[in-house]
């Protein structure tokens, strides 16, 4: 995305979705960092929709709120790396030829007009040289990424007016392969999961870059909305319930009537999210059977077949749903850890931020990586 300043200067990481914003801020400890500032704060209802900003001025006094109350070290810069929508951006990666890297950045601009829906002159378009895995091959790969210019101007403007420099934007996807691929290379295609609050996106990683993206409705709040409607209870006790009880164990309400008790266990939870956790697994295997029917050959090891799923994101949490995605899938499905290419002991998380709370701050962590790097 448009970088509009040299990352030079110190600056944190701000991500901005429809619900909440969350911010984190990393500081070198020898050859891995340390979480020094983090914090979230909620985003009201009419201010962001489908990742569009409809008030700037909300959003921004919500932005100069969130900053103020970060844990940890006060954030004593106004430089800031952040986040673009996921379901807004085209990305894509291209086959081009070697030739200088002064040419190659005028053809792409050419060739991306094949890829991209929108006028060159209505996005804002961003190019990288993937690095290949096989230093043999004749062509090269070239990641361009673009996000219409209506959808990122919001977003700039509404920093500015937070008091904010945004230093650069980068699309989500880029953020959360930066923290949980390690070192930033897979020697076969990995799909990550975001499970998040409003929507769940899909990424493929191969290779040193992103491959492929693809967002879908299905949410973790999506699902405590269901069983809220299907048990006929409030959201808030919904919550707890999906919390506690996930897929893997029955539920039990108790219901009180007079001196009467009465247990039902009938796994209602369980019952409640069948359809749309069909839908997912239907739709993640709509999303691998394209990307491995389209996939070039990119010159990795372990070819175009997808091995891996790494799951991030709030709703990533959901007990049971590993196991469930290992069985329809099978594929070997396990939690991303965003602390990956952070922490010298990464497997431990920082204990400022538990692994478990840790997986809806990945985006943010690899904002923070980008912006100390």
């Amino acid at each position: 995305m448009p970088q509009i300043l040299s990352l030079k200067r110190e600056a944190f990481g701000l991500d901005i979705s429809d619900v909440s914003l969350k911010i984190s801020r990393l500081k070198k400890r020898g050859k891995f960092f340390d979480l020094i500032s983090f914090g979230e704060k909620e985003i009201g209802s009419g201010i962001m929709k489908e990742g569009e900003i409809k008030d700037e001025k909300k959003l921004a006094q919500i932005i100069k709120e969130g900053i103020k109350k970060v844990k940890g070290s006060k954030l004593n810069t106004n430089y800031v790396v952040a986040s673009l929508p996921e379901e807004k951006a085209f990305l894509q990666v291209i086959k081009m030829p070697r030739i200088s890297e002064e040419d190659l950045k005028s053809a792409v601009i050419y060739e991306a007009e094949n890829y991209i829906p929108l006028p060159i002159e209505e996005v804002y378009l961003d190019s990288q040289i993937v690095s290949p895995v096989d230093s043999y091959q004749k062509s090269c790969d070239v990641l361009i990424c673009a996000v219409p210019k209506k959808i990122v101007d919001p977003y700039s403007s509404s920093l500015k007016l937070a008091g904010l420099q945004p230093v650069a934007f980068e699309i989500e996807s880029m953020a959360i392969a930066r923290t949980l691929i390690e070192k930033e290379v897979s020697l076969y295609p990995t799909l990550i999961i975001d499970l998040g609050a409003t929507r769940t996106s899909f990424i493929i990683f191969a290779g040193k870059t992103v491959r492929f993206t693809s967002s879908i409705p299905i949410s973790s709040q999506g699902f405590t909305q269901i069983i809220s409607k299907t048990l006929k209870i409030n959201l808030a006790e919904a919550e707890k319930l999906k919390t506690k009880y996930g897929l893997e164990e029955k539920v039990k309400l108790k219901i009180e009537d007079e001196k009467t008790i009465k247990w039902m266990e009938k796994g209602r939870v369980f019952e409640a999210l069948v359809p749309p956790l069909i839908d997912l697994v239907q739709q993640i295997k709509k999303s691998l059977d394209f990307y491995e029917s389209h996939a070039s050959s990119s010159g990795l090891p372990g070819g175009e077949k997808v091995k891996k799923i790494l799951l991030c994101g709030g709703g990533a949490n959901l007990k049971g749903l590993i196991e469930l995605l290992t069985v329809e899938l099978k594929l070997s499905v396990e939690l991303g850890n965003p602390w990956l290419n952070i922490l010298e002991k990464p497997e431990k998380g920082s204990s400022k931020l538990s692994l478990e709370k840790s997986l809806s701050y990945t985006t943010a962590l690899g904002l923070a990586l980008r912006a100390i790097k």
